[in-house]
């Protein structure tokens, strides 16, 4: 066959030549590594040709290197092996591939494919190395982290307080680490994710992934009127005579929102009960409870049942574990239950969960089925699929495309089974069989080649969630939602273009960060499932802790594999609000809550038609951050120098009379001064004579001199700004505005703004 420039390309590249013009091992074994198993070994061959696959009975098997590159060379041996048996002259490494020799795997490859080329490649120069065993001798690459610089522990430190508990690190935490090093991380954790503010963090990150709070109408709507007709809509008659005529139907508006607010919030309560209490997160699927609170309590019909179990009944974010009974029509016909209660089964079977991923006629639920196999197995099922070109010609040739057309079956005959699971609950996520049973031109209900036994039928997501919590993918799932909360964002995928000239480089950044999620997950079944496991592991590790790249500089394939290590991320709105609050000690209050003005334009979420964060700052939310930093600068300079020194966050070792020149050590003052505001607002450890901190000291400085030059200029601070108890503020020398000015100044710097 002929050669194509490209593999010509890739035989120069990966062959340099002797002086006869002939590869040497060394070059043939990293040709071997890097090329026919990175490209096609790896992603073709071994889909099937492994102990457990398809090909198991082949002799053409290979191992997994994901973990033990030990395999490489046992590896190198099959292909060798395949490579030397030839059928009419031909490599049988050659013709499998291309369907030929009764393959059962039929085409994976095609002759004029940049896979087949390397195969060809490797083939046609390894006739004089058969039977070498030094063909990897000496092949390895460094390690991945190699030159980089990892985050100081104090520094580290003020990441994970700010993150997960929305504060910043306590003296003894600081004493913990500067004793201990990073294994007082560990304990320092534990105790961290104890606090409200973690979980308030928890539940945000997992609705972000699950997105329950954006299903259609109000919340009550998750109750079915054939079920919940006389409970549901309880606020609308709930007695409200203990408060004043005039204001109650300001109240009652208000009994309305804090009741839908309690329903929309269950599934993720449920998550919370979960972590907070140590128990196994794969109760996220098989929680024989939900999660109510004295409000949705009184929606499901149940509070005088369990109102006893409330410590405030009139606080409607108090949640307690309980249990439905099996439902009641308004017809007097009872749920199927061998047990007598609603059969539940985690998030799965929450009214929540399936309201906001609904069905119709000709989806079959084939979306919760899709959803489920993206949430809890890390599965995205349409790349199971082709693309098929024609769509009107598959069905024309098929009287069932979706069971017959092989294009079709490839992704229906593993989606299908797991959507007639789902059969009991109609499109609005009520309980609501078909009435004429559900769908026979389909496959039939079950889990990956498991069918569900009829007498389960009452149970099927309960059967569902047992065979989850025991399939290993569900704890890698749960080991990404993780990585995407601490990281801001998804997990890599592999590679697929092979003709990328980055290809290698994207591979080996994948493989680094699979290898962490894995054992990270591995460590948490371990435990017990302890998802808390996970966060440790993850912020433990060198992916997390990355803090300077300066070894990829000029290297285009290492700075291609560094892309995504480390934590360099845009905060969210609710992490920006509350970083404010954590270092002013009063929230900013525009960027979260039903007023917020500026949310989404920040690149926030509602679950529903936003559901997914920005992460690169556009001119408007370049906007946002300049008025966020006048406004807080604005607000907290004055208010700040107004109290007593040691209880001050932002200046308490200066007074607004210290003025540049003006004594011996007033510039003394003032960079000491300034080198606080860098620790406590951007967590630098700068000195007085730092870059930085110059470069902050002259804007002060320019300040006072420009307002000096500036005839007529009020010497009282800004009429907005500063004003106590509605008294305006005197600033003789200009020192507050200048303050402000450098306030302002550090807030929108880089440190700042992202994580």
């Amino acid at each position: 066959m002929k050669r194509t420039l490209l593999g010509l390309l890739t035989f120069c590249l990966w062959f340099p030549s002797t002086g006869a013009g002939k590869p040497t091992a060394s070059a043939v074994g990293a040709f071997f590594i890097d090329e026919v198993w990175a490209k096609v070994g790896e992603r073709t061959c071994l889909k099937c040709h492994n102990t457990e696959g398809d090909a198991s009975e082949s002799k053409f098997l290979m191992q997994d290197t994901s973990r033990d590159l030990n395999g490489l060379s046992k590896n190198l041996e099959v292909f060798l092996q395949m490579a030397a048996k030839r059928k009419a002259g031909k490599s049988r490494l050659l013709e499998k591939p291309t369907g030929g020799l009764k393959h059962e795997g039929g085409v994976v490859l095609k002759p004029d494919s940049s896979g087949y080329r390397i195969l060809e490649e490797f083939v046609d120069r390894l006739s004089e190395f058969q039977g070498r065993k030094d063909l990897l001798a000496g092949h390895h690459q460094p390690p991945f982290f190699n030159g980089l610089t990892m985050m100081a522990p104090d520094r580290l430190l003020r990441r994970v307080t700010l993150s997960l508990a929305a504060r910043l690190p306590t003296k003894e935490e600081h004493a913990a680490l500067n004793k201990r090093g990073l294994r007082a991380l560990d304990s320092i954790l534990d105790e961290l994710m104890k606090e409200e503010a973690f979980y308030e963090r928890l539940l945000e990150g997992f609705n972000d992934v699950f997105l329950t709070q954006g299903y259609d109408g109000n919340s009550e709507r998750i109750l079915s009127y054939d079920h919940f007709n006389k409970s549901r809509n309880w606020f609308l008659k709930h007695d409200l005579n203990h408060v004043p005529e005039k204001e109650r139907q300001k109240a009652r508006y208000k009994l309305a929102g804090d009741y839908r607010q309690a329903l929309r919030r269950e599934p993720l309560e449920l998550i919370r009960y979960i972590v907070a209490n140590d128990r196994p997160i794969t109760e996220l699927v098989t929680a024989d409870y939900i999660m109510v609170s004295p409000y949705s309590a009184r929606g499901y019909g149940i509070y005088e049942q369990v109102r006893k179990k409330f410590k405030n009944p009139d606080d409607h974010l108090e949640y307690i574990r309980t249990q439905l009974p099996a439902l009641k029509a308004r017809s007097g016909k009872v749920q199927k239950s061998e047990t007598g209660r609603y059969p539940h089964s985690g998030l799965l079977s929450t009214f929540q969960y399936l309201r906001r991923y609904p069905t119709t006629d000709t989806n079959r639920n084939r979306l919760r089925a899709r959803m489920y196999y993206q949430f809890f197995l890390g599965v995205d099922i349409l790349e199971l699929a082709s693309r098929v070109n024609d769509a009107a010609a598959i069905s024309a040739k098929f009287d069932n495309p979706t069971m017959q057309a092989p294009d079709c079956v490839v992704c229906h005959r593993t989606l299908d089974p797991v959507a007639g699971l789902f059969q009991d609950f109609n499109a609005e996520g009520h309980l609501g069989p078909r009435k004429e049973g559900w769908y026979k031109d389909v496959f039939g209900p079950g889990l990956e080649g498991e069918g569900l036994p009829q007498k389960e039928q009452w149970r099927a997501l309960q059967w569902l969630g047992e065979r989850t919590a025991k399939d290993p993918r569900f704890t890698v799932a749960m080991a990404e939602h993780v990585y995407y909360i601490l990281m801001g964002r998804r997990v890599l995928l592999p590679p697929e273009d092979i003709d990328d000239p980055m290809f290698g480089a994207r591979r080996r950044a994948y493989k680094q960060q699979r290898r962490l999620i894995e054992d990270a997950a591995k460590r948490c079944a371990n435990a017990n499932f302890n998802l808390k496991v996970i966060f440790k592991d993850l912020i433990a590790s060198k992916l997390y802790r990355v803090d300077g790249l300066a070894a990829a500089s000029g290297n285009p394939q290492r700075q291609e594999e560094l892309d995504d290590v480390g934590l360099v991320r845009l905060l969210t709105p609710e992490q920006l609000e509350r970083k404010l609050t954590a270092l002013f000690g009063q929230e900013w209050g525009e960027l979260v809550g039903r007023e917020s003005k500026f949310m989404i334009l920040y690149g926030g979420i509602d679950s529903k038609s936003v559901t997914e964060r920005i992460s690169d700052p556009s001119g408007a939310m370049g906007a946002v951050q300049r008025i966020m930093a006048n406004d807080v600068a604005c607000r907290n300079v004055v208010l700040d120098f107004s109290r007593k020194s040691r209880e001050r966050l932002l200046f308490p070792n200066i007074e607004p009379d210290v003025v540049p020149g003006d004594k011996p050590d007033s510039e003394a003052k003032i960079r000491r001064a300034i080198v606080h505001l860098h620790q406590h607002l951007l967590g630098q450890e700068h000195t007085a004579y730092h870059p930085e901190v110059e470069r902050t000291y002259q804007l002060f400085a320019g300040i006072i001199v420009e307002a000096r030059a500036t005839k007529g200029l009020d010497k009282r601070e800004s009429y907005h700004c500063g004003r106590i108890e509605g008294r305006r503020i005197e600033d003789p020398n200009y020192t507050l505005r200048a303050w402000r000015g450098v306030v302002t100044y550090l807030l929108r710097q880089h440190d700042f703004l992202y994580e």
